[in-house]
C-alpha cells in the first residue's frame, strides 16, 4: 500500500462504557457528522444470531464473542468504524485508533437505568461495575494509554462537548 493509501483510510473508533453512560447517544451522532459507520454490537449480536445463551438472572443474552470477532475482522480493516459495545477487552488494539469510554455518576445512572426496566440485579451490578470504574480499567489494560479517552457524559451539554472533542480527534487523526 502506498502513502496516499494509507490516508484515505478512516480511523476505527470504539465508545465503550458501562450500559446508560450515553454511549450510543454520541455513536449515532458522530456517525452521521462525521460519516462512519456505527456497528453496535449488542444490535449486531441480535441480528447475527451472535448469542451463546442467556443469564436468566440479570435477564440479558451472553454474546459469542468469537463470532462477533469473526463478523467484524473484514469490516474493521477497511476503516471507517465506530464500535459500541459495552465492553472492550476482548477487541484486539489493532483494530482502533480511539478508544473512548464514557462515565457517569451512579445517582444519573441508576434513574437512566431505572428507566429502562432493569431489574435489581442487573441495576445493582451495572452501578457497582460504574463504581469500581470497571470499563474504564478495562480499556487502559488492553489498550495503549495514548489512544484511550475518558468522557463524563452525564448532561447534553457534555454530550454535546463529548462530540466536539471526539470530533477534534477526528480532524488531527485525518492530518496526520
Amino acid at each position: 500500500m502506498s502513502g496516499d493509501e494509507d490516508t484515505e483510510t478512516l480511523p476505527n473508533i470504539l465508545i465503550t462504557g458501562t450500559p446508560g453512560t450515553g454511549k450510543s447517544y454520541l455513536c449515532q451522532r458522530l456517525a452521521e457528522q462525521l460519516k462512519l459507520c456505527w456497528r453496535d454490537c449488542s444490535k449486531l449480536a441480535k441480528e447475527h444470531k451472535f448469542i451463546e445463551n442467556t443469564n436468566d438472572e440479570y435477564n440479558c443474552p451472553i454474546l459469542d464473542e468469537d463470532k462477533l470477532m469473526d463478523y467484524l475482522e473484514p469490516l474493521m480493516k477497511q476503516g471507517g468504524n465506530i464500535v459500541e459495545y459495552h465492553s472492550c477487552d476482548f477487541f484486539p488494539e489493532r483494530w482502533f485508533q480511539a478508544v473512548f469510554v464514557t462515565t457517569c455518576s451512579n445517582t444519573i445512572l441508576y434513574d437512566r437505568l431505572k428507566e429502562r426496566n432493569y431489574n435489581g440485579k442487573k441495576l445493582q451490578s451495572n452501578i457497582e461495575c460504574e463504581i469500581f470504574g470497571i470499563v474504564l480499567e478495562e480499556a487502559r489494560n488492553s489498550y495503549r494509554s495514548d489512544i484511550v479517552y475518558q468522557l463524563t457524559n452525564e448532561t447534553k451539554e457534555e454530550a454535546e462537548e463529548n462530540l466536539k472533542i471526539i470530533k477534534k480527534w477526528y480532524k488531527a487523526w485525518k492530518k496526520k
